[in-house]
């Protein structure tokens, strides 16, 4: 039987418990001091309680279809892994808005729309693509954080080693969902039509939270906060102009997250990470 995990052979994806005390950083711009960062990660983090789930449920769909025992393990430590993901941005998703007085609801109506409606209406494989992309998505940024150890310079420390265990979580499951697209449909066409929306979506998304965040903190209008904004996104660090070749690569017919094994990051960040059972 042709093997359909394609990750490398003695690669494990490990299942953690961690503890974080995020209510002292949360309580400010724990980024920094700067209000567009803060804004911005916080606005990321609505994302994953929904998104971990939608995520889940597309892979595990097609759950019968996989023969080979190596990925049928990997998709249940995916499940584990974004399952601790959803909880703990959940958490820190609860605190944020209770002590900077958002309103979760408002900030996560669109993400709610779409669940809905991608849930009634797209097909599943289609539905698996998205979190291909998605999952892409996630896997670059994590990787340029594990390498970029001057991200969370002066930054809370406690929020900080929340987001450096998500993204090492991210790389160790990078492959999972794109495999078991891969077995079943691994239409590149569909693939690549993901990319787009997955990228608007997050995008749209998250910029929107910021936008709605900022304003309720009062520094919507401030120069600075845009000055920060170009900065952080396009210039120094500029995460977005930093990600841009490893997004493109997602379009090649021959990829797999795997052709970047970045198997060194992980090892050099695991025992950093703060993991209380």
């Amino acid at each position: 039987m042709e093997k359909q995990s394609k990750s490398p052979e003695k690669h494990s994806i490990k299942i953690r418990k961690p503890n974080f005390e995020l209510e002292e950083d949360l309580a400010h711009d724990w980024y920094d001091g700067s209000a567009f960062k803060t804004a911005f990660e916080n606005a990321f983090s609505l994302l994953f309680p929904l998104g971990e789930k939608s995520f889940i449920e597309s892979v595990k769909y097609f759950q019968k279809e996989i023969k080979d025992p190596k990925l049928l393990d990997e998709m249940s430590s995916f499940y584990a892994q974004e399952s601790v993901h959803r909880k703990e941005h959940q958490k820190y998703n609860d605190l944020v808005c209770k002590l900077r007085d958002y309103d979760m609801e408002l900030l996560n109506k669109p993400q709610v729309k779409r669940y809905e409606w991608a849930k009634t209406t797209l097909p599943p494989e289609r539905r698996l693509a998205g979190t291909v992309a998605a999952e892409h998505l996630t896997a670059i940024l994590a990787d340029d954080l594990l390498r970029n150890k001057d991200h969370f310079t002066n930054s809370g420390k406690h929020v900080a080693k929340l987001w450096y265990w998500h993204a090492l979580e991210e790389t160790e499951h990078k492959a999972v969902a794109f495999d078991v697209y891969a077995a079943v449909c691994g239409s590149i066409k569909i693939r690549r039509r993901a990319l787009l929306f997955a990228t608007h979506f997050i995008m749209k998304d998250v910029l929107r939270s910021t936008v709605l965040m900022l304003k309720q903190d009062g520094q919507l209008w401030k120069i600075r906060t845009w000055v920060d904004a170009v900065n952080f996104l396009f210039i120094k660090p500029g995460i977005l102009r930093r990600a841009f070749i490893p997004w493109l690569q997602f379009l090649r017919k021959d990829f797999h997250p795997w052709k970047k094994d970045n198997r060194d990051v992980i090892s050099e960040w695991e025992s950093s990470i703060p993991i209380k059972n």
